[in-house]
């Protein structure tokens, strides 16, 4: 469990999947997820989580203990043919976003990362187009690099999100 001012980030248990879902339910980079979607989800941050004792975590609100989003860092899946590469990534409610929260709990899992974790390198990707997760990436440190920028191979040629651009931290 990791604490910020006003965040906890800790790992997904059973009794979150519903507050995944409905933040899983609404529009996303890589598309709605349902129900049966959003548990798959689930179950595979969970099982990253029980494999290397890190990974994809919940972020509940410290005042109110509601689960607003998760953020953190895992292996980079196979299919992205990144190997031996972690990176970071965050997903937050609609309702919560623009206060701050994506920063916050980014910037400590960073830390984790790079101090528990003593990672070299961490990175980070979204489609080109999404400018405000390229904006978290630089306030909390991250650098673009255009050598490693690449087309998601889960997304059809022509589908306007599948030019990605990849940041990177350094510990």
């Amino acid at each position: 469990m990791i604490q910020t001012d006003r965040l906890v980030l800790r790992p997904a248990v059973d009794a979150d999947r519903k507050a995944i879902a409905v933040m899983n339910a609404g529009a996303w980079l890589g598309g709605v997820r349902d129900r049966a979607a959003s548990d798959a989800f689930v179950d595979r941050v969970q099982a990253h989580e029980f494999e290397h004792g890190f990974g994809f975590w919940v972020v509940e609100r410290q005042g109110d203990a509601r689960v607003i989003g998760m953020t953190g860092v895992w292996w980079v899946p196979a299919e992205m043919a990144m190997p031996d590469m972690v990176e970071i990534g965050w997903r937050f409610h609609p309702e919560v976003w623009g206060q701050g929260y994506a920063t916050e709990a980014a910037r400590a899992a960073l830390a984790y990362g790079f101090t528990r974790l003593k990672l070299p390198e961490i990175i980070a990707f979204t489609a080109r187009t999404n400018l405000a997760s390229q904006s978290v990436m630089r306030r909390i440190g991250m650098v673009h690099d255009p050598a490693r920028d690449f087309d998601h191979p889960g997304l059809a040629e022509d589908h306007p999100l599948r030019a990605h651009v990849v940041f990177v931290a350094r510990g």
